[in-house]
């Protein structure tokens, strides 16, 4: 199976179909990541674009009380030396923190999500929360301000809203959340993981090359319209001209389901 190699202490890896389940498994640590988890993440993701029989990747926690705390500061107090080793251990993930990965990624975020927790959610497509969570980025009460995808957080929400999250460094509910179109679900802790595999499930019954196109325009127009605007010709010539293309439509004209392949 496709994945990192070798079981990574703190990770889980789980096969759902062509859903690929990474779950954060910490929960006597908040979820915290190590050096070790980090890397863990970005070898599984970068796998699973690789792989064609892997359409969705959900990132989800252990436990009903947080999603991650993000970074371990003492598990990871003490950095790489060698800079080429550190930008090893990290690429992946930093792709993901960006949402610069070419699959799509689900956040099931069983439990509050502050910092780089909150990242984590915001690098992701698709977002269901737990009720009673609490999203946030604490980071100017400590002085610090949010490392990962900070410049992304106005894309995102409304820019006052995204100010007084950025400024206050206060939380908000997990309904306010979905009130503002931040994320897509909000439910019973029990019901996020089967919630977000069904968003997974019914992305991975569509064409991938157009979900891949779709996916990148999408997240493209909300960063840089001008950018998208250069882009999209050559996106929509590719998906015309695919296998899959053609393939979906014989499907609809057999009244029978389409078989994708992914070219």
């Amino acid at each position: 199976m496709p994945g990192f190699e070798g079981p990574v202490e703190g990770l889980v890896e789980e096969r759902h179909g062509q859903v690929l389940v990474l779950r954060l498994d910490r929960p006597d640590k908040a979820n915290a990541l190590t050096w070790d988890m980090i890397r863990g993440v970005g070898d599984a993701v970068a796998a699973a674009e690789s792989d064609p029989e892997t359409r969705v990747v959900v990132l989800t926690g252990t436990g009903d009380r947080v999603f991650t705390a993000g970074m371990d500061l003492v598990a990871m107090a003490t950095p790489p030396s060698d800079p080429a080793e550190a930008a090893s251990i990290t690429g992946g993930w930093v792709r993901l923190l960006q949402g610069s990965v070419t699959i799509p990624v689900i956040a099931a975020v069983n439990g509050s999500a502050l910092g780089g927790g909150f990242e984590v959610m915001l690098g992701a497509d698709l977002a269901v929360v737990a009720e009673g969570a609490r999203l946030g980025l604490p980071e100017v009460k400590r002085g610090l301000i949010a490392g990962g995808n900070a410049p992304f957080l106005a894309a995102r929400l409304p820019l006052a809203v995204a100010l007084e999250l950025g400024m206050t460094g206060d939380p908000i509910s997990a309904a306010r959340a979905h009130e503002l179109g931040l994320v897509n679900a909000v439910v019973p802790t029990a019901e996020v993981l089967p919630t977000a595999l069904d968003y997974a499930q019914r992305i991975a019954a569509n064409a991938p090359v157009a979900v891949a196109a779709m996916r990148e325009i999408v997240r493209t127009s909300g960063m840089d319209g001008a950018a998208a605007l250069d882009r999209f010709p050559e996106l929509r010539d590719t998906v015309f001209a695919s296998e899959d293309a053609a393939e979906g439509m014989r499907a609809f004209a057999e009244k029978r389901a389409p078989e994708w392949t992914g070219r």
